[in-house]
């Protein structure tokens, strides 16, 4: 099964389930009644981090992997994107090694640990952390486990090697779920 049919798959999944985190549904913006222009729609995954202005390498690795349509679709998903800063803050020579046509397996299997199937906005993850005594787990698109806890008031996302990433901004809102954006790059174990 493709990791797109696996992101598609484990959306599905999520929505038919019953689990920690109910989902929420978003409509779009409609003209009103008196003929005046609609609003405009809130953007998807990709159209938000492309207009962000800060992550540009995220939105180039998710091209390089073939995983725009995904993203655009209905998913859910809650993704936590990580900044051009903090791709830079990686080993020298990492984000080009992934972003190289032989490594897409790789690179689609590091973005992919970075995305939850369905709609969980910061205060779901708040409560499931304190629900869980301080640390919640949950499991990635990847297959892969992250860990959830808290620095003060500040979630903290902990990654497979034990690598510790802020939520700088929860809860950017998008037409196919929500963004958390972090200051770390989540990297399997």
């Amino acid at each position: 099964m493709t990791i797109s049919k696996k992101l598609k798959a484990a959306a599905l999944a999520s929505i038919a389930a019953t689990g920690a985190f109910a989902l929420t549904a978003t409509s779009p913006a409609l003209a009103d009644h008196h003929g005046m222009k609609a609003e405009k729609a809130q953007p998807n995954i990709v159209e938000a981090a492309q207009g962000t202005g800060v992550h540009t390498t995220l939105v180039a690795a998710v091209q390089a992997a073939d995983l725009v349509d995904t993203l655009t679709s209905p998913g859910p998903f809650t993704v936590f994107a990580p900044t051009d800063d903090a791709f830079a803050a990686l080993p020298a020579g990492t984000v080009e090694t992934l972003l190289q046509p032989e490594n897409k397996g790789q690179l689609t299997n590091v973005l992919t640990y970075h995305v939850v199937s369905g709609r969980i906005p910061a205060a779901r993850l708040t409560q499931a952390i304190r629900q869980a005594g301080g640390t919640y787990e949950f499991e990635t698109v990847a297959g892969e486990t992250l860990s959830a806890s808290f620095d003060g008031h500040t979630i903290v996302v902990t990654d497979g090697a034990g690598r510790t990433s802020k939520v700088t901004q929860a809860d950017v809102k998008t037409t196919n779920g929500v963004i958390h954006v972090t200051d770390g790059v989540f990297l399997p174990g």
